[in-house]
């Protein structure tokens, strides 16, 4: 675009909320990272590739650092062992983070009632969104992040959501 293009008018200002802004900012900026650990993870697969094509929605850069990631996407079962390594992957990721559960298993253990899987990473995280089903369609998980989307323009995210919450993992 030519900078002195005189059918432009001249002395524009954008008048707007500092929280808007920052919303219409991030809305499209996400970076995810996957913690994926059975089927779902698959599926978190077909939704990165060319048919579904996350990157359509902002969201395009998978991240395999979670100081470099904002949203974590926890797809599969989680047991009780890989429940700390859950809370410090968690931890490293710097604020404002957003997670989604992603499948009956790390939405609620799904049918893994056992004394080895966790009934829900809600246990040891807090979680944003939930994506049902075993494993979901791609298309769900799509949805989940047009949700969230949605949510940070809007800024219905405050900051301070999680601040209450505790944990299994906390006291430890």
């Amino acid at each position: 675009m030519e900078l002195s293009n005189p059918s432009l008018p001249n002395n524009i200002a954008i008048t707007t909320k500092l929280d808007e802004a920052i919303g219409w900012a991030r809305e499209s900026s996400l970076w995810p990272m996957i913690f994926g650990t059975a089927c779902c993870a698959i599926e978190f697969m077909s939704v990165a590739a060319s048919k579904y094509d996350i990157s359509r929605f902002g969201a395009e850069v998978v991240r395999f650092s979670p100081r470099q990631a904002d949203l974590l996407i926890v797809s599969g079962t989680v047991t009780y062992k890989q429940g700390p390594i859950l809370k410090q992957i968690y931890d490293q990721m710097s604020e404002p983070k957003w997670v989604i559960s992603m499948g009956a298993c790390a939405c609620s253990g799904g049918f893994y009632d056992n004394y080895t899987t966790m009934q829900g990473i809600d246990q040891i995280i807090p979680v944003d969104l939930y994506v049902g089903g075993c494993p979901p369609r791609p298309e769900a998980l799509l949805d989940a992040l047009l949700t969230l989307q949605k949510d940070l323009r809007t800024n219905k995210y405050n900051p301070n959501r999680h601040e209450n919450f505790k944990g299994l993992l906390d006291n430890v």
